[in-house]
């Protein structure tokens, strides 16, 4: 597979100068040296990106995502055993607030199946455009589950996915997490509303308006399913995402 290389002529439409302050830590994980070659001289031609590290391997991806912390984690699924899959979960149990995009050589509905009970944040081919993966990497580290919008074009998959939320909302507990759907934000809101604050108290608890709280909390009851907010919160604490809230 070959990649364009974008230069410095095609940064123009990049983050906004107010963004450049903080970097996106990514790590890139793969076995093919000439593939993270290519993926670094993308990303690092991006002023608001910072790759942090690499890793060939299972074992070396969990040690440098421990260590480095990063925003972002771009791991190849077909990595030798484990595999990415595994790494997917061990990643995002230690380190929750990380987006993994996982990299594909083909569509495999199995694949991306697992993917999202896995956490991953996205699921991209490795032919994707240059500019396309920068896109990407900037929405995951917003929070974004871009994964979903792949899902729910894909029927089969998505009746899957949608078999095993009828199950936890059935058995609860019981039932093994299959991933949380709701971005950081989302999850921070639903656990201050779990408090009993209204939604202009959320607004000032987080320094947003109360129409950006509307906003998160449509798009939470779209996401869960449910239909009203007394119905996301228990969800959200039957899963574990928020906690319950002390006397």
């Amino acid at each position: 597979m070959t990649m364009d290389y974008a230069g410095p002529e095609r940064r123009r439409g990049g983050p906004d100068r107010r963004t450049l302050d903080r970097q996106i830590r990514i790590l890139i994980v793969d076995d093919h040296a000439l593939f993270r070659v290519g993926i670094r001289r993308i990303l690092e031609d991006e002023r608001d990106f910072d790759v942090v590290g690499e890793a060939i391997d299972a074992r070396s991806a969990e040690s440098a995502a421990s260590q480095l912390l990063p925003d972002v984690v771009l791991l190849d699924l077909s990595i030798p055993a484990p595999g990415g899959i595994e790494v997917t979960q061990r990643i995002k149990r230690e380190i929750p607030s990380c987006g993994i995009v996982v990299l594909a050589a083909e569509e495999d509905e199995d694949q991306l199946f697992d993917a999202i009970k896995a956490g991953a944040a996205a699921y991209v081919l490795k032919d994707v455009a240059p500019e396309d993966l920068v896109a990407i990497v900037r929405r995951v580290s917003q929070g974004e589950y871009l994964i979903n919008d792949k899902v729910f074009s894909q029927p089969s998959v998505a009746s899957r996915v949608l078999k095993e939320f009828r199950e936890l909302a059935i058995f609860g507990q019981e039932a093994a997490p299959i991933f949380a759907p709701l971005s950081p934000r989302e999850v921070e809101i639903l656990d201050n509303i779990a408090r009993g604050m209204t939604n202009k108290q959320v607004a000032y608890a987080l320094s947003i308006s109360e129409q950006t709280v509307k906003n998160h909390m449509s798009s939470i009851l779209r996401k869960l399913s449910v239909n009203d907010r007394t119905q996301a919160v228990v969800y959200a604490m039957k899963q574990g995402w928020i906690r319950i809230p002390e006397d």
